[in-house]
């Protein structure tokens, strides 16, 4: 079974949003990235406030809002065999500094991008 245990979010000014979830919303700051992304947990879910980018990967204009969603399963090979069949493309592999925060991004239908990984404050799938 998968469990969402990730939104991204791009967003014009990284600082504002993060504090809008940790003041509205009780969030907890886990890290500042080097890229000025802020990673964000109310223990069970990651929320990361990624900066605004001048394109997208294809050349897309930039836009803000939910950028991906990320899943944390039980087998990532059985999970990444599932995306495959259905048609999903595996377009990266991001090893995050650690085996506790990975992920593998995959696009779907409609562009929708969805990641297979582990994230910081994330509470794993039992």
């Amino acid at each position: 079974m998968s469990k969402i245990r990730h939104i991204a979010y791009r967003s014009a000014d990284v600082e504002t949003m993060a504090n809008f979830f940790v003041n509205a919303l009780g969030m907890t700051i886990t890290q500042r990235r080097k890229n000025r992304a802020i990673d964000l947990s109310d223990g069970t879910i990651n929320i990361t406030v990624l900066p605004m980018l001048q394109a997208g990967p294809n050349g897309e204009p930039a836009r803000q809002g939910v950028d991906h969603i990320g899943f944390t399963v039980e087998d990532d090979a059985e999970a990444s065999q599932r995306l495959e069949s259905t048609g999903a493309k595996k377009i990266a592999t991001i090893e995050l500094g650690s085996p506790a925060h990975y992920e593998a991004k995959y696009k779907g239908p409609e562009g929708i991008v969805v990641d297979i990984g582990k994230w910081v404050g994330t509470e794993p799938v039992k």
